[in-house]
């Protein structure tokens, strides 16, 4: 489990060809190197990722072909910036919310807003696939490449968040331009609601849901 709050940032370095996916490197500072020893989760970009390598300046994990085709790890382009997380340990603070580095989809930023000489903060605006709108409430979590924010406001394809100097300047957001892609993964919570609906018959997207999940 994580908690949405980014620790580290790192960069992509190299991406191969493996049977059935691909490889990552990715350079990052030593604190995180500290936490990435074998078999350990980390975060990326909101994707949990399992370490199989780690050196003095970097670290590897493997990608499946589910991962690839889910996630944006399979197409961001090499020296990008990512956000990384270490799993939560007992005891750790849990000051985002429970995220479990389980991508639901692919979204896309829609709007920012523009500061005048200085960072924009204010409601950002994001882009989201119809079937996370059961899962996506005001005032409800969401992460957005593994970033918690509060949802402001959302309708059946998009929704809105908030967000402050100090969380664009520690992240890649401050990059960021519309239509660039994003992960989403939906508050914990708000997925197993949509379940227990489901299962009552409540609505024909969430009985889908409960059938096998949304590509059925």
């Amino acid at each position: 489990m994580f908690t949405g709050l980014i620790r580290h940032i790192g960069h992509l370095e190299s991406r191969s060809s493996r049977p059935g996916g691909a490889r990552l490197r990715i350079a990052a500072p030593a604190d995180l190197l500290a936490r990435a020893e074998l078999g350990a989760s980390i975060a990326v970009n909101g994707a949990c990722l399992t370490s199989v390598a780690v050196d003095g300046r970097a670290w590897e994990a493997d990608l499946s072909e589910e991962t690839l085709a889910k996630t944006t790890l399979g197409r961001l382009p090499l020296g990008a910036t990512l956000h990384l997380e270490p799993a939560l340990r007992v005891g750790d603070p849990l000051d985002g919310h429970l995220v479990s580095g389980h991508v639901d989809a692919v979204g896309r930023l829609l709007e920012r807003p523009r500061a005048k000489g200085g960072i924009d903060e204010g409601i950002w605006r994001f882009a989201m696939p119809p079937e996370l709108a059961p899962m996506t409430a005001a005032k409800g979590s969401i992460a957005v490449d593994g970033i918690s924010l509060t949802v402001v406001d959302c309708g059946p394809d998009w929704f809105t968040a908030a967000l402050i100097p100090e969380t664009v300047t520690r992240t890649a957001l401050d990059a960021m331009r519309p239509g660039d892609p994003v992960n989403l993964e939906a508050d914990p919570v708000g997925r197993f609601v949509a379940r227990a609906l489901a299962l009552r018959g409540s609505d024909e997207k969430l009985a889908r849901f409960a059938q096998g999940g949304w590509n059925v």
